[in-house]
């Protein structure tokens, strides 16, 4: 699992627009890495909407907000369209950046066991140096907590 302190790891991902957007493209800004499991189920759209609330919030410390599932561009796109986020969704759709993030782990749901992806955000200095790694987050509190942090 990373730490605080190691390098985030590179990738390059396409947005909701079919756009590759690299992690590097942001050094020199902090970045809020969030990774979620699903577009349009019910935890994973109150994160996105409490991002969507206080991204000014974000913008006024320099921080960047992006959320990486392994939905599709097009699932992203709708996504963001039907709630109005203004941040950054990334498509990981071959588990590049989810695997390198140690987020693809075991779940249990309703005694079943199955791979998936776990709520982790991951706050990431101007460097690119982890700065702090938020595990199993709550979805309504996910984007205060991390603007409190910063």
């Amino acid at each position: 699992m990373l730490e605080a302190g190691m390098q985030a790891p590179a990738f390059t991902l396409a947005d909701k627009d079919g756009r590759m957007v690299s992690l590097s493209d942001f050094l020199g800004k902090k970045v809020v890495l969030y990774f979620y499991p699903k577009d349009n189920t019910p935890g994973c759209t109150r994160q996105a909407c409490a991002f969507a609330a206080a991204y000014g919030e974000f913008e006024k410390k320099n921080a960047v907000v992006i959320g990486i599932s392994k939905d599709s561009v097009t699932s992203h796109e709708k996504f963001a369209e039907k709630y109005n986020l203004p941040f950054i969704l990334l498509s990981d759709p071959d588990l590049q950046a989810i695997r390198a993030y140690g987020v693809w782990q075991e779940k249990k749901l309703y005694g079943k066991t199955s791979m998936g992806v776990v709520r982790t955000t991951f706050l990431i200095d101007e460097k690119g140096i982890i700065v702090k790694v938020m595990p199993k987050v709550k979805p309504d509190t996910n984007a205060a907590d991390v603007l409190a942090l910063l």
